[in-house]
């Protein structure tokens, strides 16, 4: 039986495992902290690629250590991790980045809103999961409560022409792709260790986005200057939304419900909306106040329905 399911104390652990995915996935939203002074000197691939290679080291002795786990790999566990490394990593990033070039924002950003819905039916198709009575209440909770934080009182878009085209498909592609990686991590969990999966993905990433920095020529060219506060600020972002979310993040998930989880990482929007405040001091609205209580209501929820 799925340890997330079972009674008693296996309940105990999956309530708390929903908690680790919530702070795992909060951690995220603090990036823009460190990554704002990176970006003058690198692209977003170059940046992605450097916290690759830092957190090979960490990759490497995990994956020696628990080698007795890689000799049971089978296809579906090899297609599930490349799916996770280089479809959630990589792709996904990529495909919404295009989208923002190519389109409106703003539906760009509507549409990635449907990232919970392709988990929870990923989730249904491949992991069977079962969701309780209620769980749609939940799910407009925080998706509304997102939506609020995003866009506000105001509609984002004028007409339905704004979601319709090239840019649409590649929003709807990256939400996909991001969804799906929190059930293929799920479905990996059931086999492997959280670390094991954790250095996995780190990992495999790293042959592809070799060749797309690779394809993209870009400049390496930092002024002296500069390289200390760059390390410095690398260095944070490997460590907190690197290595250190994504430890507590499969951590919590290998004993929670991938529908659940997908709800829990909005955690990471809320963080987000924080950053925005305390250190690029923006304002916040009366809207995103009220879409941070839907959400936290929907979390709080969540975990009770795991007691």
């Amino acid at each position: 039986m799925d340890e997330a399911l079972q009674p008693g104390h296996g309940a105990a652990r999956a309530s708390k495992g929903i908690w680790y995915v919530v702070l795992g996935a909060a951690l995220w939203g603090i990036g823009p902290v460190f990554r704002t002074f990176v970006l003058d000197y690198l692209t977003s691939t170059q940046i992605v690629l450097v916290e690759h290679l830092i957190l090979l080291l960490f990759a490497a002795p995990v994956l020696w250590m628990n080698r007795h786990e890689l000799k049971n790999i089978t296809w579906r566990h090899l297609v599930a991790l490349l799916f996770l490394s280089w479809g959630g990593s990589v792709i996904a990033t990529i495909m919404f980045t295009d989208a923002f070039v190519m389109g409106n924002p703003n539906a760009v950003l509507l549409l990635q809103k449907l990232q919970p819905l392709f988990a929870i039916l990923l989730a249904r198709i491949l992991l069977r999961e079962k969701l309780p009575r209620g769980f749609g209440l939940l799910l407009v909770l925080a998706v509304g409560g997102t939506y609020l934080l995003t866009f506000g009182w105001t509609l984002p878009i004028g007409h339905v022409r704004e979601v319709i085209g090239v840019s649409s498909l590649l929003a709807l592609g990256a939400a996909f792709l991001w969804g799906g990686s929190t059930v293929m991590g799920r479905l990996l969990l059931n086999d492997m260790k959280y670390e094991t999966v954790t250095a996995l993905r780190f990992a495999l990433g790293l042959p592809l986005l070799f060749i797309i920095t690779w394809s993209e020529h870009p400049s390496w060219d930092i002024p002296s200057g500069e390289w200390g506060k760059l390390t410095f600020y690398i260095l944070l972002q490997v460590l907190l939304p690197g290595l250190l979310s994504l430890l507590l993040y499969y951590r919590g998930l290998a004993v929670t419900k991938a529908s659940y989880a997908t709800l829990a990482e909005l955690s990471f929007p809320l963080v987000g909306m924080l950053v925005n405040w305390v250190v690029f001091h923006q304002i916040v609205t009366v809207a995103q106040v009220v879409g941070f209580v839907l959400i936290w209501i929907a979390l709080f929820c969540v975990a009770r329905q795991q007691d």
